[in-house]
């Protein structure tokens, strides 16, 4: 018992509540791939890929051209040997989000099949996570509206995207921190700056007495030398996002000392290479947070199992699924405002 007997790939699409803007992207909808890998014995398992163009440079209609190659790939292995369907998937290096999909879609059939959730199949490690919720770019007056509104919600850990307008951002920075005094900030520049315009964002911000918790990608993913100097230049941790796709980028990161903390996305790495990345970034002493494309409560699923089996993250920016709009909601876990357990 154990060995996939189908797989099957279907076509999603979910709307927002309202646009998401960040740098260089505004989406108004999410157009997703589910993954659904049945067992000989019944059980079946579900993972989605919410491809990105923007950082993947993949597209959903070649991702959907996938589905014999995979079913022809993996058909008849034993779940229990999830090992050497990573291996095998490991290969799928242009679509790493699907490859994300197919990997947890096979742990979540696992699973079912065994009775033990995909956290504790990962190690157990937490039974809670605290998710963060993210402002987009707005008006002046629409961020700092949402970020009050946020905070009232509940969450306590509060992302800001900036990056496309340097002097309004660091007007929206002490605004946002007037109204929501007691969180913590994720500033993420989604490569929106240059080098120098990073450091002067920080150091204006700074000597506010403004903390940022982290700044993620502040320049450019090929630009690692400005990475450096932002880095080196800078009195709050630093992050990578769009420079760290896989476990080489990683490695190179490390190697080249450029930053402090790495995002990990499995729609970036699959869960294979996130394993990996986990295990890097420990051995190097870098710090973890764990992020999110466009993915429904299906996707965000894979993230908080891999965050709770892991218990590897300090930050955890899981809120895609709020942001959209779904019939039913289907992750195997309860949200309790930003505090996320795993359902028994």
């Amino acid at each position: 018992m154990g060995k996939i007997v189908d797989i099957k790939f279907t076509l999603k699409r979910y709307n927002f509540y309202k646009p998401f803007h960040i740098v260089g992207s505004i989406s108004s909808e999410a157009t997703n791939i589910e993954v659904e890998v049945t067992l000989d014995s019944g059980a079946k398992g579900y993972g989605e890929a919410s491809p990105s163009f923007r950082v993947n440079g993949e597209r959903v209609e070649a991702l959907l051209q996938f589905e014999n190659f995979v079913k022809e790939t993996i058909t008849g292995i034993d779940v229990k040997n999830y090992r050497k369907i990573f291996d095998i998937t490991d290969k799928m290096f242009a679509t790493p989000s699907l490859k994300a999909a197919v990997q947890y879609a096979v742990l979540d059939a696992f699973s079912e099949e065994i009775g033990i959730p995909v956290y504790q199949i990962l190690g157990g490690a937490k039974n809670k996570i605290e998710t963060d919720k993210t402002v987009g770019i707005d008006s002046f007056k629409n961020r700092i509206e949402e970020a009050k509104s946020i905070y009232n919600e509940g969450f306590r850990v509060i992302k800001i995207k900036v990056g496309e307008n340097l002097a309004e951002d660091i007007e929206v920075m002490e605004a946002i921190f007037e109204v929501t005094k007691g969180a913590k900030y994720i500033v993420d520049a989604n490569m929106g700056y240059t080098p120098k315009q990073a450091v002067e964002f920080i150091k204006k911000v700074y000597n506010m007495g403004i903390d940022i918790s982290v700044f993620e990608q502040p320049v450019l993913a090929n630009d690692i030398n400005g990475l450096k100097f932002v880095r080196f230049n800078s009195p709050f941790p630093v992050a990578v996002d769009e420079s760290a796709r896989t476990k080489y980028d990683v490695l190179r990161l490390i190697k080249e000392e450029a930053v402090d903390y790495i995002n990990i996305k499995l729609m970036k790495s699959g869960i294979s290479d996130a394993l990996a990345i986990v295990e890097m970034a420990k051995a190097a002493n870098l710090q973890l947070m764990i992020g999110c494309m466009s993915e429904s409560s299906v996707g965000i699923n894979q993230s908080v199992h891999f965050a709770l089996g892991t218990g590897a993250f300090n930050f955890h920016d899981l809120d895609s699924h709020l942001m959209m709009k779904e019939e039913l909601f289907r992750g195997k876990f309860e949200q309790k405002i930003s505090e996320i357990i795993p359902k028994e």
